[in-house]
């Protein structure tokens, strides 16, 4: 199910989330720290709508006996549904051979076994047309600090990489507090052009232009980041489309890097998924590294454990020179390695059973959505929805937005709003449904009974706009007697009560109308 944009475009109030304050700010801007560098007080000062999300979740996390009122975390992406099935794995007694070896120094890009066993899992589930070279792989302790590692050894402080937005927000921290390289956006738009199939669609012209306005303004640009499957939008691209983009790499002598983490969470047949390890020809392969990780694919986001493979052996030997600050211990690499050999078991167990779960999972929360009215984008990947929540926004602004996260996190409910992942269209949001069903249920539930007060606000916003230009927004409550008082502020010096008597309300805004009559029925 896909829904177009807003004609017209962004209203001239908004301000892009790079530039906002809800996505960055310092939390102790006005006094500085008698014991840290300005790198680390920028680091220290640091933080953003993921992060103070999962803080509010983790400080009142919802437990079905211990705390039944907490918060249910829609919003963080990690597979909650088949981590069972790692566990029993992980703990089978082919796990836990201990080889000396494995407790001494060794090669910090990784064991040989590791590695070897990688190769061969890489050349297989990306379908490459000849074996991987082991000697191209290196293995750390996750791909936060790949993108650490990449962006120290390929830029230097001040140069850009290109990404398409909406996009992973975390990426901007892992290359930017040790590295100091910034992201350069490639803006994508939620409403499709003529010549466009489907929204947020990436093209080679919308690269051009970024890289173009990035060398306007003095900037050298040294790479271009590509999530493919994408995170939050759960596109897959085309092999066409995957190709165009390594070609405009290629004319620009700009590196790419392939972050394929979800490139097995694609859980419903028909989009295929094409690595770029399955080309027969890079068009340059020095310049292109692929990355890959157990967090997502294999429901083990606290494993940390994450794989580059890349031909280029300058790169190898840079990141060779790191790796030992992002090492995997040695008895944690023979148990991957052992994962990675037992394809009965991941073919026969747990790709199926994982698949089928997520399948279950994207179903419910679908038609759940559905059912309240609220559009997304039908992908296959993923574990999570790209919503589209602008109908409950006050104000096509990203404060309104945070607002709107606000307000469903009051409602015990987390979610992520897409100023985390740099959309620069406000009122998408990411909704994760790799969750138990019981806590997806109940979590579906309470943003189904918060999503009307938004709406009836957001209604009496738009009615009153232009009444009271100094009025200041409030936030939505779980309680109906605040939700009053908001009216009757609104009310208050204004002909908002002669302009809405409760027929003509009734008749023009049928929705609200009845969802405030269900609220005066609790």
């Amino acid at each position: 199910m896909e829904r177009a944009g807003r004609a017209g475009g962004a209203a001239s109030t908004r301000h892009h989330p790079c530039d906002s304050s809800s996505t960055r700010r310092s939390s102790s801007s006005s006094s500085r720290s008698l014991f840290l560098s300005e790198r680390g007080h920028r680091i220290m000062s640091y933080t953003g709508i993921l992060q103070d999300g999962f803080s509010m979740y983790s400080a009142n996390k919802f437990d079905e006996a211990r705390n039944p009122e907490g918060i249910i975390n829609l919003g963080t992406s990690e597979n909650k549904l088949s981590v069972d099935l790692m566990a029993t794995r992980l703990g089978q007694p082919d796990m836990y051979h201990v080889d000396p070896v494995t407790l001494c120094y060794g090669d910090w890009r990784g064991h040989a076994f590791l590695k070897k066993e990688m190769a061969r899992f890489l050349t297989d589930y990306c379908k490459a047309p000849r074996p991987l070279d082991s000697e191209n792989v290196v293995v750390v302790n996750g791909c936060g600090s790949l993108f650490t590692a990449l962006s120290a050894v390929l830029c230097d402080p001040g140069d850009g990489i290109l990404i398409p937005t909406p996009y992973y927000g975390i990426i901007d921290e892992d290359i930017r507090h040790y590295s100091g390289v910034r992201t350069v956006h490639v803006p994508l738009s939620g409403v499709p052009s003529e010549d466009e199939t489907h929204p947020f669609q990436l093209t080679v012209p919308k690269l051009e232009t970024a890289l173009e306005a990035a060398k306007k303004e003095g900037m050298r640009i040294r790479a271009v980041i590509l999530i493919n499957p994408n995170n939050p939008l759960g596109d897959i691209y085309p092999a066409d489309a995957l190709l165009s983009y390594l070609e405009f790499a290629k004319r620009h002598e700009l590196h790419v890097i392939m972050d394929e983490i979800y490139m097995l969470t694609i859980f419903i047949k028909g989009p295929k998924f094409t690595s770029v390890l399955s080309f027969d020809r890079l068009p340059d392969p020095d310049r292109t590294h692929v990355m890959w990780s157990l967090s997502k694919d294999f429901a083990a986001s606290g494993l940390r454990v994450g794989v580059l493979y890349t031909e280029n052996r300058d790169v190898i030997r840079a990141l060779g020179k790191v790796a030992y600050v992002h090492g995997v211990p040695g008895p944690l690499q023979y148990s991957v390695s052992q994962i990675l050999r037992d394809r009965e078991w991941i073919d026969r167990v747990f790709l199926p059973t994982n698949h089928e779960r997520l399948r279950k999972a994207h179903r419910y929360m679908t038609d759940r959505l559905r059912a309240m009215g609220v559009p997304y984008l039908e992908r296959a990947s993923g574990l999570y929805v790209w919503a589209d929540f602008r109908q409950f926004l006050q104000s096509d602004t990203f404060v309104a937005e945070k607002d709107m996260w606000i307000a469903l996190i009051k409602s015990k409910v987390l979610i992520s709003p897409g100023q985390a992942f740099y959309c620069p269209e406000p009122g998408w949001v990411r909704l994760v449904f790799a969750e138990s069903m019981t806590r997806l249920k109940l979590g579906m539930d309470r943003l189904e009974s918060a999503l009307p007060k938004l709406k009836l606000l957001t209604n009496s916003a738009q009615t009153s706009k232009g009444d009271q230009p100094n009025a200041s927004s409030a936030l939505p409550s779980d309680s109906l007697e605040d939700l009053i008082g908001l009216l009757r502020k609104q009310i208050h010096s204004s002909d908002w009560l002669e302009q809405n008597k409760a027929e003509h309300f009734a008749k023009s805004n049928p929705e609200v109308y009845e969802s405030f009559q269900q609220l005066l029925k609790k």
